[in-house]
């Protein structure tokens, strides 16, 4: 079982080099959202402010590497710099799925980033080992050294692969039975298919004060687990699910106006830009997050190029900040919108200011 998953592991890494896990008919939404330009916006490039609280921590920008991979020597390089570019520009990073540590603990090492300290470090489980093994969430981030955990919904992926999950029963329980101990150090997030106003409610009467809302238009694990498929109806399922899910965009909107200010939220689910942040930031979230470019920008670069590349996004955030004239993150959000079709679309059927 072990080597079945750290092959799967090592395949997911291979196969995130190609352009066919973002499918083309996938889209964020983002395009749809347009910034008011401020001509006049009455600051300098040195009041803007990006420093941001989320789970408990503070960060010098609102930004997250999102859980990602874990669980082979390569993964544990990929870690390892990925944790310290963050540490360099106090970001907060995530560690991908640590199932793999419940049956051989010897793996941790692939996911132990020390000496390197984010200062916001979340380890990873899915819901489903959650209800399994209770326990295995405050293991996990003790082994790790962590702040807190990513509990992770991923029924579609689990549906498309041929040796994952069959039985969702019992989630939401385990969740918030974990979240009566955790409070704001426990993230649920989906992993590109989306949080639903409906969910983020259920969620939050469960206890739940954070919410990675994850939606459709950036990488697709559906199409991932397709494209590694070795059976007939594990590749027609994944075609057909490629493009599942709830667009970012819509996503951050609609839940941000269900749960209201109390909860905090993460967009991920296709963030590749500084203006993606800054959108998603308007639209309603607290921390933007993002995998895939910096896992590519690594791969073709080493640290030096994901050192650039996160670089670059904060800089850009910055000057967008500016061009709007928001002094902080949160202040995106009092910045105009126009908002076009279909995001439009989404909202009006998910609910959720327009």
């Amino acid at each position: 079982m072990h080597d079945d998953l750290e092959q799967r592991k090592s395949q997911h890494l291979d196969l995130a080099r190609q352009p066919e896990v973002e499918p083309d008919d996938s889209d964020a939404l983002f395009g749809c959202v347009r910034l008011v330009h401020k001509a006049l916006p009455e600051l300098a490039l040195s009041d803007i402010d990006l420093t941001t609280r989320f789970c408990g921590a503070t960060l010098r920008a609102p930004l997250m590497i999102v859980g990602m991979t874990g669980g082979t020597e390569r993964a544990a390089r990929i870690n390892r710099d990925l944790a310290q570019v963050c540490e360099e520009q106090g970001v907060a990073f995530g560690v991908g799925s640590m199932r793999i540590v419940l049956g051989d603990p010897a793996r941790m090492s692939t996911f132990d980033v020390r000496p390197h300290r984010p200062p916001l470090l979340m380890a990873n489980l899915g819901a489903q080992q959650l209800v399994q093994t209770p326990e295995a969430a405050q293991e996990l981030i003790g082994k790790l050294g962590a702040d807190g955990i990513c509990i992770h919904l991923n029924p579609a992926q689990e549906l498309v692969q041929t040796e994952g999950d069959r039985d969702f029963r019992g989630c939401l329980d385990a969740i918030g039975a974990l979240a009566g101990g955790l409070s704001e150090r426990l993230l649920v997030k989906e992993t590109g298919c989306g949080v639903s106003p409906a969910v983020a409610r259920e969620l939050t009467a469960r206890g739940v004060k954070a919410i990675d809302v994850s939606g459709a238009g950036g990488t697709s694990w559906t199409r991932v687990e397709q494209l590694r498929a070795g059976d007939d109806h594990a590749r027609v399922l994944g075609e057909l699910l490629s493009s599942w899910g709830i667009p970012t965009a819509a996503a951050v909107r609609s839940v941000r106006a269900a749960v209201g200010d109390s909860t905090q939220l993460l967009a991920s689910g296709g963030v590749r830009t500084g203006l993606d942040v800054a959108k998603a930031l308007a639209l309603g979230a607290d921390v933007a997050g993002l995998a895939l470019p910096l896992f590519r920008a690594h791969d073709t670069g080493g640290i030096d190029g994901a050192r650039a590349a996160l670089t670059q996004l904060i800089d850009s955030l910055r000057s967008i900040c500016l061009l709007t004239g928001a002094r902080t993150p949160r202040g995106l959000r009092e910045v105009p919108l126009v908002l076009l079709e279909p995001l439009q679309s989404w909202l009006r059927t998910l609910g959720g200011a327009q």
